[in-house]
């Protein structure tokens, strides 16, 4: 009899093992291009011995060695606030009033020494726990640019100009509060996206804390290390390929100048932890339009944007960001024609 076909065994065929393929990383294409210019050293000398490349190399360098000390500090301070301050520390001290809230929130923004990118996710857990939305958003605006850190850093780059450092100060703290008193006054909750009213209660565990630290250091490192490299390289290219006949005759038209500096900051998008030491090399420019630089940066740009886009809505960002650019360039004319006068 033949057998049924049905009850022959069935044999499986496995599948051949899947070779992986290399992964080349950043590390790999770094070690690549640390041969290459160890081999090509003497070619690539020769080819890059340009005084217009070697006085960008030392802008560079020297930006980004003058601001890194801070940088790391900022980040690590942030950290450490990140995992072992609790958001409702704050909530606590503010005053139930949101008017009179809005200046202690500001001043607050003293304690969290970190780039603008920090205090987006802050001020939004802060108006989740129940703070007014015009405490959190003067705190959003606020702690970027009054902090020590930025502060100090505003010194070491302007050792001969001291009251830039008051005039930054104050400049950004008149900024943050105009704002949040123009958000208590004019407001809507409509304009807020939902998920960033939603409550939600701190969380409290004691094992993670080193690790929320760890991760909030090295997320800001990161991203606040690419601003500053960025930073340095505009910089460079501004000394090398900007003539400075062209930043001296913004001297002459104030206006000119400060919308000018005050559109830059907006589209460089640096940290504010390293902005000062970018603006300082520009040759050329008057104080006050620097200092309309370093208000406008940390309150409104492209990053922060995009940031406030994600955690309180594109309805939010589209209002908040154009009335922030306005009122940050007129705090700081008025704050400079103060302070700094004709400088």
């Amino acid at each position: 009899m033949s057998s049924n076909w049905h009850d022959d065994p069935v044999t499986e065929i496995a599948d051949p093992p899947r070779t992986r393929r290399p992964s080349i990383t950043s590390l790999e294409v770094l070690c690549g291009l640390l041969v290459v210019a160890a081999v090509f050293q003497q070619q690539l000398s020769a080819l890059l011995d340009v005084p217009a490349l070697r006085t960008g190399s030392t802008v560079f360098v020297a930006v980004c060695v003058q601001a890194m000390p801070f940088l790391v500090l900022g980040v690590l301070v942030s950290g450490l606030i990140a995992a072992f301050v609790p958001p409702e520390a704050l909530r606590r001290l503010l005053p139930a009033n949101p008017a009179a809230a809005v200046p202690v929130a500001g001043v607050a923004g003293v304690a969290l020494p970190g780039c603008e990118c920090a205090s987006v996710p802050v001020a939004r857990r802060l108006i989740q726990q129940g703070v007014a939305p015009a405490a959190a958003l003067a705190f959003l605006l606020a702690a970027p640019a009054v902090n020590p850190v930025v502060l100090v850093s505003t010194t070491v780059a302007f050792p001969d100009e001291p009251l830039m450092v008051v005039a930054r100060f104050l400049g950004s703290l008149l900024t943050a509060c105009v704002m949040g008193w123009l958000w208590a006054r004019l407001g809507k909750a409509e304009w807020l996206a939902e998920r960033a009213l939603q409550r939600v209660e701190a969380n409290c565990g004691s094992g993670s804390r080193w690790m929320v630290f760890a991760e909030s250091a090295r997320h800001d490192l990161v991203e606040a290390g690419g601003f500053l490299v960025l930073g340095g390289l505009t910089s460079a290219v501004f000394n090398v390929l900007v003539p400075a006949a062209w930043l001296e005759s913004l001297g002459g038209q104030l206006v000119l100048g400060v919308l000018v500096m005050a559109v830059l900051a907006v589209v460089l998008a640096l940290c504010s932890e390293a902005d000062a030491f970018v603006v300082a090399s520009m040759p050329g420019l008057p104080l006050i339009p620097k200092l309309a630089f370093l208000v406008v940066g940390p309150a409104v740009d492209l990053k922060l944007i995009a940031l406030q886009s994600g955690a309180f809505g594109r309805r939010f960002a589209a209002r908040f960001a154009p009335a922030t650019f306005v009122v940050a360039v007129g705090c700081a004319v008025a704050v400079g024609a103060l302070l700094l006068g004709g400088a």
